[in-house]
Parts: C-alpha cells; structure tokens; sequence
C-alpha cells in the first residue's frame, strides 16, 4: 500500500470490526454471522462498502486486513476503491500479526496510523508502535455517523434552491408565469 505521508492509514481487523458490526445492523438475526458462509459474505461486503465510504469521507487510505482462514495460498492484497484495499494474509499468518508488522515498519514514516481492533493486546502493541486505537465499537459509530453525514450532505445538493426551474429563468419569464398562475 503505497501512502503519501500526509494521508492517515486505516488499518481494520476485519473479522475482529466483523463481529461488532454485523451485530449493529438493523435486522441481523442474533446467531454468529461467523456461522453461515453465505451470511458471512454478505456481512464482509456489506461491511467493506461501508468502509470505503467511510475512508473517502475521512480522507483515510484504509486497508481491511482478513485472516487466511481456509487459504493455501500467498497473501494477497485486492484494491477496492482509491482508499480503500482487502488484505487476506499468508497461510497461517493472523490479522494481528500483520497489522503489528506494518506498524512496526512504518513507526520510522511520518504517517498517522490508526489501528482499529478490540483485540487488547494487539492494541497495547500497536500503541507501543505509535499508532493509534479505535476500538471495534468507536469504528461501528463513526461508519454510522459518517453514513448519517454523507446522506444529509447529498440530500441537500438534492433540495437544492438553485436546481429549481423558478430559480433558472429571468426576471420577464419569471413575471409571466406569476401573470399566468394569476389568471
């Protein structure tokens, strides 16, 4: 991930935030979404939308960082959006030790790194990094504020005075149409 030294990075534990989150949604039945694959994709991609608003409105390069559960393979690094990409670390590597990893590396950028995660000790080892720590919870809100923030801002373009036709004409067709609406 490539970053300029004034953007903040956004590292999430994915399947960590995951838990929290599916949790906060309207209508999510109570039992473990870690139960059901299909739910569980769902879950992630309704997730990672929600992240790549979230990380454009904040002007964050983020990066979800999920487990190699069930993976042979290498870790692969998919972009999603400019700000945002999905991680999946190497066979038998933990989000944990990934997120610790890059914190470890860039302590010598000038990067603000956040780090959001619930996990304890990963959040006294990132903070022993110099990042920063969001909890799994504090994200959920700040993804919903946004999300609340992000509506009203395009709701009001959409209410917009200026989009009216009354609002387009000048003054002689604007007295015209009074003198017809008049009668």
């Amino acid at each position: 991930m490539g970053t300029l030294p004034d953007i903040p990075v956004l590292l999430i534990d994915g399947y960590n935030i995951l838990g929290v989150w599916s949790q906060h949604q309207p209508g999510n039945p109570p039992a473990s979404i870690f139960e059901d694959r299909q739910t569980l994709e769902i879950a992630k991609h309704q997730l990672v939308d929600s992240l790549a608003n979230y990380s454009a409105f904040q002007g964050y390069q983020a990066r979800i960082v999920f487990d190699a559960q069930n993976r042979k393979e290498k870790g692969a690094c998919e972009p999603y959006t400019q700000s945002l990409d999905i991680y999946y670390t190497d066979y038998n590597q933990t989000a944990d030790s990934y997120i610790e990893l890059y914190c470890a590396k860039a302590r010598a950028r000038s990067n603000r790194i956040i780090v959001a995660t619930s996990d304890r000790a990963q959040q006294l080892t990132v903070l022993g990094y110099g990042a920063e720590w969001l909890s799994a919870l504090q994200l959920v809100k700040e993804i919903a504020n946004t999300t609340v923030k992000i509506r009203a801002k395009q709701n009001s373009k959409k209410r917009s005075p200026s989009r009216l036709l009354a609002h387009s004409l000048d003054p002689e067709a604007k007295r015209k149409l009074e003198q017809l609406r008049m009668g």
